[in-house]
């Protein structure tokens, strides 16, 4: 590897692949190799040089020194990995979605990490931060603004346009999937739990005062736990609320952290790929991963119903589905649940009634590496 450049390839031309591309292209210990794309034609909006882009997955795993995977697709995400581990490369992620369905299996076959730049990763980089310095978390939170379980056509639509993100992605920003599923990798890979399916979710303005009740929720439960709060006047970032020894109560105290016993660290932004550079360089120079799903996860995110679904309904993809949205819950609850990451291509074999979790009784799902690797996950660990 050039010591002086790291060269990476993109796998996926969404919001974040674009930008990923361009930042790297202007960072000096980086050279973009290759990006892979499943559109056909040149890509208007991808802001560099398009000699770049290949739709042929082979081509863009030679010459690289590390992949960076995000394509909001978990059954391609979890081939194009698998096919990355062949060439010997280390994996970068920022794909939640694959991590919780497919990332356990994947990581005993090569080098799988999870970036900053979404939640996930700064809650995992803010954990190290904060443990460094003796406190002993109790929430590991993520701060959403709106939530909206059940959102129309018409208003994913608007908000399609105006934000310029996918109507599939816009969707499951909405209605809680994205969040779900953040916090479900945040519980598998940080050593958390969850307090309820759905998780718990204080809807409050003030930072502070819901993210102390979570607190106190967990140290009631006697755990330490992943969740959310809603607050349209919250920073878009991440949360930790954290003990100490009491003995240091005073020094914490001068130094405007409070009273305790609960001492509050948020980082007030998230910045997607602005922040996977630094992943990269870690995982690269260093040698180290952030995250990952954990050997033996124990929540996974189920696909719940929207709607009466009647039997032969087709189901596109789950995630940003106006069909199903996803829910964070403890696989020994109900093993036999259906990722909503495998909701893909898939066909009900029976009717659903809304609020209802889907289980494999109840849908046709394709084979793939994505399927494979969650049924084998699951058998290993006994959890069906």
């Amino acid at each position: 590897m050039d010591k002086q450049r790291i060269k990476v390839a993109i796998a996926g031309t969404g919001c974040v692949g674009r930008g990923l591309a361009l930042l790297l292209s202007n960072l000096p210990d980086f050279e973009l190799t290759g990006i892979l794309t499943r559109r056909k034609g040149p890509i208007s909006d991808l802001l560099v040089n398009q000699a770049l882009v290949t739709n042929n997955a082979h081509q863009v795993m030679e010459g690289t020194d590390v992949l960076v995977v995000s394509t909001g697709d978990v059954v391609y995400s979890t081939e194009i990995i698998r096919l990355a581990f062949s060439y010997k490369l280390p994996v970068v992620t920022m794909d939640a979605d694959t991590q919780i369905v497919s990332g356990s299996w994947l990581a005993k076959q090569g080098r799988l990490t999870e970036a900053e730049g979404d939640q996930p990763g700064c809650l995992a980089a803010l954990k190290e931060e904060v443990t460094a310095m003796g406190f002993q978390p109790l929430v590991l939170g993520n701060i959403k603004g709106f939530l909206n379980q059940n959102p129309t056509m018409e208003e994913m639509s608007f908000w399609s346009k105006k934000q310029g993100f996918s109507l599939h992605s816009v969707t499951s920003f909405t209605d809680g999937t994205k969040l779900q599923t953040e916090q479900c990798l945040v519980a598998n890979g940080l050593g958390a739990d969850i307090l309820r399916q759905g998780l718990t979710g204080e809807h409050i303005d003030d930072l502070q005062t819901g993210a102390f009740r979570l607190a106190e929720q967990a140290s009631a439960a006697g755990k330490i736990i992943s969740d959310y709060i809603i607050s349209p006047t919250a920073p878009p970032g991440v949360f930790i609320v954290a003990e100490h020894d009491p003995a240091l109560a005073g020094g914490l105290k001068a130094y405007k952290m409070g009273d305790g016993p609960y001492y509050l660290h948020y980082k007030p932004y998230h910045l997607c790929y602005f922040e996977v550079p630094k992943t990269i360089r870690r995982f690269v120079h260093e040698q180290r991963g952030l995250l990952d799903n954990g050997s033996k996860p124990h929540t996974g995110v189920a696909a719940v119903a929207k709607r009466d679904l009647q039997t032969g309904s087709f189901i596109d993809t789950g995630i940003g589905s106006l069909m199903v949205r996803g829910e964070a819950m403890e696989l020994a609850a109900l093993p036999n649940m259906v990722p909503i990451g495998l909701l893909n291509q898939a066909w009900l074999k029976k009717k659903v009634e809304a609020g209802q979790v889907l289980t494999f009784d109840d849908v046709d799902i394709p084979e793939s590496t994505a399927l494979t690797a969650w049924e084998e996950t699951m058998a290993l660990h006994k959890t069906i």
